[in-house]
């Protein structure tokens, strides 16, 4: 449903609030390890699974490919880094486990598609990886059913590009590109403009390169 300027407001105060909430308890998670003496020997790491949207594109809550939905916090304490740095490169989730080993000293699984963020945290100018994934479903909750399609999205330093995909065959039904230098909002998707028409052959490949090693189309070619 469409919702009146009032109602979001409320509802952007209610997450600030939530925001001020979940702030104080990781505060009060900080002290206990302070008082335990155990900070000194403890690697601390706050993030979030997806972003939101509270109005923003016409949408509600999460799932989509958005910038909105796709960022989110990252924050990284340990004992032997600097405190207060702030990095601009591109990160997933699914480098959260590599970097954890190797802050421990562990050696992590060959098999793991993430890779160690240290060399960021030792030197927050440096980047570790071209392009960053998300992924979502259309419909986003399809009731034991399958989805439609599937929305890939790799977002570049500059650039997010999107494609949507026939969840059974691959097929591409619709792509968008949004330009961050000038666009933040991603609300202009120049995927049709000639001036874009290079950096849009490299994004595609791109894609083909960073989507997930097994796909549903995958294992339909797969089986025959």
């Amino acid at each position: 449903r469409r919702y009146t300027k009032e109602e979001l407001l409320e509802l952007h105060h209610g997450h600030l609030a939530a925001i001020s909430y979940l702030d104080t308890q990781v505060g009060k998670v900080l002290d206990e390890l302070d008082s335990l003496g155990l900070r000194d020997n403890t690697i601390i790491v706050f993030w979030s699974d997806h972003g939101i949207h509270i109005g923003e594109h016409g949408l509600m809550r999460k799932t989509t490919l958005f910038e909105l939905d796709a960022g989110v916090p990252l924050i990284i304490a340990t004992p032997n880094h600097p405190k207060g740095q702030r990095a601009n490169g591109l990160v997933e989730l699914i480098d959260l486990y590599p970097t954890l080993a190797d802050l421990c000293g562990l050696e992590p699984p060959e098999v793991l598609e993430g890779v160690s963020l240290v060399p960021m945290l030792e030197d927050p100018t440096r980047t570790v990886k071209e392009a960053a994934m998300t992924e979502t479903a259309r419909p986003n909750y399809p009731r034991g059913n399958d989805p439609e399609v599937l929305g890939y999205s790799i977002r570049t330093d500059r650039f997010r590009y999107n494609e949507w995909r026939d969840f059974k065959t691959g097929e591409i039904r619709a792509r968008e590109l949004y330009d961050h230098s000038k666009d933040p909002g991603e609300t202009v998707n120049v995927v049709g403009d000639p001036q874009f028409a290079t950096e849009l052959d490299r994004l595609s490949k791109v894609m083909e390169e960073t989507l997930p090693s097994t796909t549903p189309w995958s294992n339909t070619n797969a089986g025959g």
